[in-house]
């Protein structure tokens, strides 16, 4: 046995590659024209061949090093009879038509194998590897992915992790209708385990908690199961933006407390929501695109004519959505005793499919409870939810002096690949007005 060195090959007009992967490891017996290094260059992929069969030992290149023509990559074991086998593929390279570099990966490498096998047929090293080809791209020898920048980039924006998907292209290389097969049969299967939501998200690291001190494992609650996960989606999958606003409600206020004698005489509770839920529907008549949907392939705005609102209700056992049908066609006691009945299920856990489905819109309200602004998720497939806050009492100029005036605080989250920013801010004012004076829901 012997050692020979096993360097970079000429690789063209680049004297500094980035290796981004590493497709052999120490102890590995490989072939004549093996693939060892994958590199990237800002314009192209290419693979670096074996140019003797060999056990590699002493590797010293690795992920993340550049490299250029004649970097010392590993040593190679051969046998004695191999030590007349000439390296050629340096001499295949320089006899090879210049490219452009887009084009190395497609034409040069493969141009370069073929000439390598050709003029090593007579030897003896060449007829004792053509039968034996090694894969590449093996995960356990510290290769990356085996693919093309556009297909990384494709697959980062798809959310899919290479290391999951099979390579039909040369030599293992993954292909775009790999991602595309792929994701297809993770969409009929249902899995979402190796489809990450857009991103490529990392896991948060597992701790044992118990090294620092005592602690206690709760369960969460089957609602928190399935709205975190909702939520999570939700999260991953809109562009959120957020539009906070305020509005003076002290007339509403003081006609509420008017209605209040009335109210109790019909058997309801008559809550500022159910204003918001009215100020909200003249909102989506005016601005429709807030009352959508996105279709499935994201192409098209499904705009709907009905006004069903989802009003977030906190129960023991977590956050549900239950939602409140044709809000356009009922007075404010009508609404008031939806409300209450929606409420009550709630909180009992007696809601039905039927009393979870069908919204337009989402408003979340913590009014009763306090803060200032907060940003609420939008609950997909709806395109905005409203957030309302604990209205305070201001001094508000009124041009001669100062007025003591209740003002709300609110905001409205929307997907920004239907509602942009101007729209967004349109709509809050149009419902902070509504608001303010409620006599314009009368017209």
């Amino acid at each position: 046995m012997a050692k020979i060195q096993l360097l970079v090959p000429d690789i063209g007009d680049f004297d500094s590659v980035d290796v981004i992967e590493v497709l052999i490891q120490e102890g590995d017996q490989i072939q004549l024209d093996d693939s060892v290094l994958t590199l990237e260059s800002d314009k192209a992929t290419m693979e670096v061949p074996a140019t003797y069969a060999g056990k590699v030992s002493n590797l010293q290149v690795k992920v993340g090093d550049k490299v250029a023509k004649g970097t010392y990559i590993c040593d190679l074991e051969v046998a004695e009879a191999s030590e007349a086998a000439t390296p050629v593929i340096e001499k295949a390279v320089a006899q090879a038509p210049k490219q452009d570099t887009t084009s190395v990966e497609a034409e040069v490498t493969p141009k370069l194998h073929e000439q390598t096998h050709a003029s090593n047929v007579g030897l003896p090293i060449a007829s004792s590897v053509a039968n034996t080809p090694k894969p590449v791209n093996r995960q356990s020898s510290g290769a990356v992915h085996h693919a093309t920048p556009a297909v990384r980039a494709f697959a980062r924006v798809l959310g899919v992790e290479l290391t999951k998907v099979a390579g039909t292209g040369s030599k293992g290389r993954i292909l775009k209708s790999d991602i595309e097969a792929f994701v297809k049969s993770v969409m009929q299967s249902g899995s979402t385990a190796a489809v990450t939501g857009g991103s490529g998200i990392p896991a948060v690291p597992i701790i044992d908690f118990a090294q620092f001190g005592a602690i206690e494992e709760i369960e969460l609650s089957r609602i928190k199961k399935i709205s975190g996960k909702h939520l999570a989606t939700a999260w991953l999958n809109i562009p959120h933006v957020t539009q906070f606003d305020e509005c003076d409600i002290t007339d509403l206020e003081q006609f509420r407390k008017d209605m209040k004698t009335q109210a109790e005489k019909a058997g309801v509770k008559l809550t500022p929501l159910v204003f918001i839920m009215k100020a909200v529907v003249a909102g989506l008549k005016a601005f429709p695109n807030f009352n959508a949907s996105l279709s499935p392939d994201g192409q098209k705005l499904i705009r709907k004519s009905y006004f069903n609102i989802g009003i977030a209700v906190d129960t023991p056992n977590g956050l549900v959505v239950p939602v409140v049908r044709d809000v356009d066609q009922k007075s404010i006691f009508e609404l008031s005793r939806d409300l209450m009945e929606l409420s009550a299920k709630a909180r009992d856990g007696k809601l039905s499919p039927k009393d979870l489905s069908g919204g337009c819109f989402s408003i979340s309200s913590l009014g009763g409870i306090g803060g200032t602004q907060f940003t609420p998720i939008v609950n997909a497939p709806e395109v905005a939810i409203m957030g309302v806050s604990k209205a305070a009492m201001q001094p508000v100029w009124d041009g001669a002096a100062f007025q003591p005036r209740l003002i709300m605080p609110f905001s409205v989250s929307y997907d920004h690949r239907v509602i942009d920013g101007a729209e967004g801010v349109r709509f809050t004012q149009f419902v902070g007005q509504h608001l303010a004076d409620i006599r314009q829901l009368l017209l």
